[in-house]
């Protein structure tokens, strides 16, 4: 900082411009003084010394005159009018006839006309350098009873007067001089006694503004500098203190929005955003990714929520509105956030509502096609049970023929409630395996062999590109023969003919990776969520016969999940589906 910017500056700056007013005042008055009491003490010397002239011509007429020229002073000047003739100081250093001139002033006539006392300040002209200069003429009577027959006059040099009030003006002038001197001294050393805490309280300011509130400053004295510094000190303990506790509830604060699964969307009063939290923050991602928009995610919002804020703001009441984003159902409730009494902001919380949804639509797909599986074969058998009892066949091989149908419903409704209690077990993590160690290689070409017929019905061709070094698998044979099985058959009855079924498997320390693949009907993107659902058919305009109960996929993501694995899909519709399987090493 500038000197002359500083407190001490300013201090010693208003000290000695207060000093140097008064002792300016002072010297002038001083000097007055002075000069008046010079003048009057010259004044009552020079009519004392022409009283006692006056008296000594009067006692001694004859050696009077030269008694009073002994009595003038060297820078005085004495003249005496004596019937009527006028006598001069012999070493007067004024000129006879300046004094003569002074003589016949009017003032200086009435005392020898009058007998009264006189005082006047007249100029005389120097002998030598015939330059004018002040004095003061004091005039005494010379009396003869009460009858004036003379006068005796002095003349006092006033540059007498002006050394003396010179000098007095030199000591003032020194001995302001030396004040201002002994003040800038007590001043800086009284004012830096007081701005070293001031200085270690800025410094200690600097810190608390730099973050650093565990500073403390020095307590120098109990007077109120020493207590500025105790609650200074009192102030940086209880910032410190809040601050650690606005900073223990935001840690906490952002822990909880963190670890939300709902997404959380602060706004201020002019809709800017504030603060957001991952969930919400992957919502903006996705609206983002389908804006195609290039501008920061933190400067834009869906205009659906701009509407909510709008309606929330505006009406004071919360909001609540679902969207579709991303093949994704997000539900929004706007709050308004309030300051007392005024409005300062809204929140907004964005649920994810994908899964639920999801289940919603599964729930109501499985009382549908639970109901459509299970109606068809209930009517045939109701149907065919009652040709046979009211002998609607007329032979014995039509009763045949219908028996053979009710029969296989009849199979039919039991596998579909065997696999519906098999899945049942298996989401309720009752299904147990019986491990044993399999060679791969033999497996996944014996289970390829059994679909040779249809697919040569068919006209489709397998292809198989199978590690031939494949190390022994340990895992149950017969459920991970059902998922293979199952999906080979699957990727057979949707795919045209004259199409490919590929199968690549193949294996490391980490696990079996198998990979089968058809060039297809393939499955659109919006059915690709629901693929391993119960009842999930790809061509819901198949007949029951050639499209199965739909539990196939459910159940084999059940069993390799139960083998620590993994499965899942893809697919272009029109251009063939493709599904990996990974099965780890280590099941148990």
């Amino acid at each position: 900082m500038m000197f002359w910017r500083s407190v001490v500056f300013k201090l010693w700056s208003t000290f000695l411009l207060l000093i140097s007013v008064v002792l300016i005042i002072l010297t002038v008055m001083l000097l007055e003084y002075f000069e008046q009491y010079h003048m009057e003490l010259t004044k009552k010397e020079l009519t004392s010394n022409a009283a006692k002239a006056s008296s000594i011509l009067e006692q001694h007429p004859d050696i009077g005159m030269d008694i009073v020229w002994e009595l003038v002073d060297e820078s005085a000047a004495a003249a005496i009018e004596l019937n009527g003739k006028t006598s001069i100081s012999p070493d007067s250093e004024f000129t006879q006839d300046s004094m003569e001139t002074a003589l016949s002033s009017k003032q200086l006539k009435q005392v020898n006309v009058n007998g009264k006392e006189t005082m006047q300040t007249i100029k005389l002209a120097s002998e030598g350098t015939n330059e004018n200069v002040e004095v003061t003429a004091s005039g005494v009577p010379i009396l003869q009873g009460d009858k004036p027959i003379g006068a005796v006059y002095v003349f006092q040099n006033l540059s007498v007067l002006n050394d003396t009030k010179n000098s007095t003006t030199k000591f003032i002038v020194l001995a302001a001089v030396v004040a201002i001197i002994l003040t800038t001294i007590f001043a800086f050393f009284l004012l830096t006694r007081i701005t070293a805490p001031l200085r270690k309280m800025r410094e200690a300011a600097m810190e608390l503004a730099r973050g650093n509130f565990e500073t403390t400053v020095p307590i120098w004295s109990q007077d109120e500098i020493g207590e500025l510094s105790v609650a200074f000190n009192q102030m940086a303990k209880r910032l410190n203190f809040n601050i650690n506790a606005l900073s223990q509830e935001k840690e906490q604060l952002g822990n909880i929005l963190s670890g939300m699964a709902d997404g959380v969307l602060t706004f201020n009063k002019n809709g800017s955003l504030l603060i957001t939290n991952p969930p919400a923050e992957r919502f903006l991602q996705y609206w983002h990714y389908e804006q195609g928009s290039s501008e920061p995610l933190q400067e834009q919002v869906p205009a659906e929520v701009k509407e909510l804020f709008q309606l929330a703001i505006g009406t004071g009441e919360e909001q609540i509105a679902e969207m579709k984003l991303s093949h994704r159902a997000w539900v929004i409730i706007v709050s308004p956030l309030y300051n007392r009494e005024q409005i300062r902001g809204a929140i907004a919380v964005i649920r994810d509502m994908t899964e639920e949804r999801k289940l919603d639509k599964l729930r109501n797909d499985f009382i549908a096609n639970v109901s459509h599986e299970l109606r068809t074969p209930i009517s045939m058998l109701q149907g065919y049970s009652e040709a046979i009892v009211d002998n609607i066949a007329q032979s014995e091989e039509e009763k045949q023929e219908m028996a053979k149908i009710i029969y296989d419903e009849s199979l039919r409704m039991g596998r579909l409630v065997n696999e519906l209690l098999d899945l049942a077990r298996m989401e309720a993590g009752h299904l147990e395996l019986f491990l044993d160690e399999v060679e791969m290689t033999s497996f996944f070409h014996r289970v390829a062999r059994k679909f040779n017929a249809i697919a040569k019905e068919k006209n489709i061709e397998i292809t198989m590109d199978i590690q031939e070094d494949m190390t022994p698998f340990v895992m149950d044979v017969d459920k991970i023969e059902q998922v293979v099985t199952n999906i080979i058959d699957n990727c057979i009855r949707h795919t045209k003919d004259n199409g490919t079924v590929k199968i690549n498997a193949k294996s490391d320390n980490v696990g079996i990776y198998l990979e089968i693949e058809d060039n297809g009907a393939g499955i659109k993107e919006e059915d690709l969520p629901y693929i391993f659902e119960r009842f999930y058919k790809a061509d819901k305009a198949r007949t029951r016969g050639s499209a199965g109960t739909g539990l196939g996929l459910a159940i084999a993501k059940n069993i390799v999940e139960a083998h620590n694995g993994h499965i899942s899909v893809t697919s272009k519709y029109g251009h063939g589906t493709t599904f990996f399987i990974f099965l780890p090493r280590n099941v148990e």
